[in-house]
């Protein structure tokens, strides 16, 4: 096994864990904040906003089954990078489009990636996602961990999250565990 880790910001952490928890190779998930000024804060503290952290998750993956690009893959395929600090309903810098990057790898890899994307045509609007070297990463409280698969039934995880991992399931299938 070769460990790794990558953190991607991509809206709620609920849909990002969800989706990326059903990848093979993924070896744990783990919702968070980061980038902000503000040690340990609080999701309350986080979603008002004032602490320059966005919610976040941190993907440990093993690089013999799972790249940092098929990693990126599923990051642009399963959110909208063109928004700016907005995921659906969801708004505010804590739902930004962000690549945390680790080293000159991740980073260069990561813009690449985006040049790709864009001179593809793929999106109809210019891509916003920033690349934001590593901070601090502070875990999300317990009851936010496997949300998506612990309250199934919750009307957000209905109507956002279950449609998001249904559509990423119909695709994607041979990047999923089987």
């Amino acid at each position: 096994m070769n460990k790794d880790y990558a953190i991607f910001a991509s809206g709620c952490f609920w849909c990002t864990e969800a989706i990326f928890d059903n990848l093979n190779g993924v070896i744990s998930v783990v919702p968070g904040y980061i980038g902000g000024t503000v040690s340990n804060p609080s999701y309350e503290q986080v979603c008002s906003g004032t602490t320059g952290h966005a919610e976040a998750i941190k993907t440990t993956y093993d690089r013999e089954i799972l790249s940092f690009e098929n990693l990126l893959k599923v990051f642009f395929e399963t959110h909208d990078p063109t928004t700016l600090n907005r995921q659906g309903n969801d708004i505010g810098t804590q739902y930004r489009s962000s690549i945390f990057y680790k080293n000159e790898f991740e980073l260069n890899f990561s813009k690449d990636y985006i040049a790709m994307l864009e001179k593809s045509g793929i999106f109809s609007s210019k891509i916003v996602t920033t690349l934001e070297k590593e901070t601090k990463f502070f875990e999300a409280e317990e009851y936010h961990k496997k949300y998506f698969h612990n309250n199934p039934e919750n009307t957000y995880c209905q109507l956002v999250v279950k449609p998001k991992i249904d559509k990423f399931r119909f695709s994607k299938n041979h990047l999923l565990k089987k």
